[in-house]
């Protein structure tokens, strides 16, 4: 008798054992990127656009949207995985606590608004559910992902826009250097061309300043980013200052030639050129979830 019944503990132990990788919890998945898509329901196009608003928006406002789909959180309700994904991220300025995180678990039909301490009050968990029953769910019942998250993000941030927080810092976000890229045809354009002239205006030390000076504002117009700009602007004096004393041979050389046109730039399909990342925010389970 004894024997059955430590047969039975084992082969119940052993149940157990084998049972638990099945219930284990969704991993976090890395943020590499304001849209997370691990199901390939959107398209390269659709992350790429969305990206790039979600990016100006942070520019312009401070705030961080994040974007997730994933397959399922089973065996945890999308309440609990979210949460997780929240902390691990920690989206929003720090000691702000803006940020925001749409999930969508798509296998499960659910989907939900994490919201950061520092948004509560304007994305309250009515607004939210709101957000999720009128915007965005409406769309998924007929199979348009793509429009119901890009609605639902626009109007998540027009919601944030009213909300009085501090004015984003633009010196303190010194970007990628993979973002200088965009900046390489327009700073040799600038130094070449107009630099040309405002040396022949301004002497060569003076225009040179001029044209350094012009292509940093240019980069922080155009990236946003305080450090890129500097660097662009430095480099782009150089450049003027050194431009006419380079020779230049208007005919073929018999040891070669050189051409600027075999090489390119490519700037992928995400905006975020994976150098996103969380500002230090903090969530406390504000919110809603929802269901199609």
């Amino acid at each position: 008798m004894t024997g059955v019944l430590w047969q039975t503990i084992v082969a119940i132990a052993l149940v157990f054992a084998f049972s638990l990788p099945a219930v284990a919890d969704v991993a976090v998945p890395q943020l590499t990127g304001r849209v997370v898509d691990q199901t390939g329901t959107l398209s390269s196009g659709d992350i790429a656009a969305l990206s790039q608003k979600l990016r100006d928006f942070e520019m312009r406002k401070g705030s961080q949207v994040a974007v997730l789909i994933v397959p399922t959180t089973q065996p945890e309700t999308i309440e609990q995985f979210s949460i997780r994904v929240a902390e691990a991220w920690k989206l929003g300025r720090k000691k702000v606590d803006d940020g925001a995180i749409l999930v969508i678990a798509k296998n499960d039909r659910h989907l939900r608004i994490e919201v950061g301490y520092g948004l509560e009050g304007a994305l309250t968990d009515v607004t939210s559910r709101r957000i999720i029953d009128e915007v965005i769910t409406p769309r998924f019942r007929s199979g348009d992902f793509s429009g119901g998250i890009s609605a639902g993000v626009d109007r998540i941030m027009r919601i944030i826009d009213g909300e009085p927080l501090p004015v984003p810092s633009r010196s303190v976000n010194f970007g990628s250097l993979d973002d200088i890229g965009p900046m390489l045809p327009v700073a040799l354009f600038v130094s070449l061309g107009i630099g040309g002239f405002l040396r022949a205006v301004l002497g060569r030390l003076l225009g040179s300043v001029a044209t350094g000076g012009l292509i940093g504002v240019l980069a922080l117009l155009i990236l946003g980013s305080a450090g890129i700009a500097a660097i662009a602007g430095i480099a782009g004096f150089f450049l003027a200052f050194m431009a006419d004393l380079i020779p230049v041979s208007t005919g073929p050389s018999r040891g070669g030639s050189w051409s600027g046109g075999s090489g390119g730039w490519s700037s992928g399909s995400s905006s975020d050129s994976g150098s996103f990342s969380g500002g230090g925010g903090s969530f406390g389970g504000g919110g809603a979830s929802g269901s199609w």
